[in-house]
């Protein structure tokens, strides 16, 4: 049984990279800002989860991951908007 669940699992990661680079590839390059910033709320959304994860002291293992969690989480959200302010700063009028 369990081999059922890691198969639907694999089955349900491969669709969805599929399908977000179907989608991310036809995203016309006007729309990108917009998306970016977008995509930074949600990931301010993962810290709040990584550090729910991180607080759970009942098992040491998920202190450990929520950690590596909060510090993947913080890099992904500041490189965002770090590449959204450089996006920005192209449209600018010198």
């Amino acid at each position: 049984m369990e081999g059922v669940g890691f198969i639907m699992l694999i089955y349900v990661f491969m669709l969805a990279v599929f399908v977000g680079f179907e989608l991310i590839s036809k995203v016309p390059p006007i729309l990108h800002t917009p998306l970016m910033s977008g995509s930074n709320a949600i990931s301010g959304i993962t810290i709040v989860g990584s550090l729910i994860a991180a607080g759970a002291e009942e098992f040491t293992i998920s202190t450990i991951l929520g950690t590596i969690a909060v510090a993947f989480a913080m890099i992904n959200v500041v490189g965002g908007y770090l590449v959204t302010d450089r996006m920005l700063k192209m449209f600018k009028k010198k």
